[in-house]
């Protein structure tokens, strides 16, 4: 699969750090919008993959030791990371508005 926009057209030889600095000028509703975008290109993703198999098919790509991930095992996978970075937004909201865990907006 190819990757979408924006990142369809970064060269990443000329800049690796590009996903590091590439939306300082974006506004909040340009990267809800991107968001909205690759959500709902997952959502389509996940939903074309099982109209042909369940979640034990195995994926396209093929590991160092040959082996392809099932899609439950990607899923799994990207919930995980997805939880990860959540996480750290919760860690940088708290240090700016003093709030932990689940305490009500002042």
């Amino acid at each position: 699969m190819e990757p979408a926009p924006p990142w369809d057209t970064v060269d990443w030889d000329t800049d690796p750090e590009w996903d590091w600095h590439s939306a300082t000028e974006d506004s909040p509703e340009q990267l809800y919008a991107l968001w909205r975008d690759a959500v709902a290109r997952s959502r389509s993703a996940v939903a074309e993959a099982l109209a042909h198999g369940d979640l034990e098919q195995l994926g396209r790509y093929t590991n160092s030791r040959g082996e392809s991930p099932s899609l439950r095992r990607i899923l799994i996978d990207l919930i995980e990371e997805y939880a990860r970075h959540v996480g750290h937004a919760d860690l940088i909201r708290e240090s700016v508005d003093g709030l932990t865990g689940e305490d009500p907006p002042r």
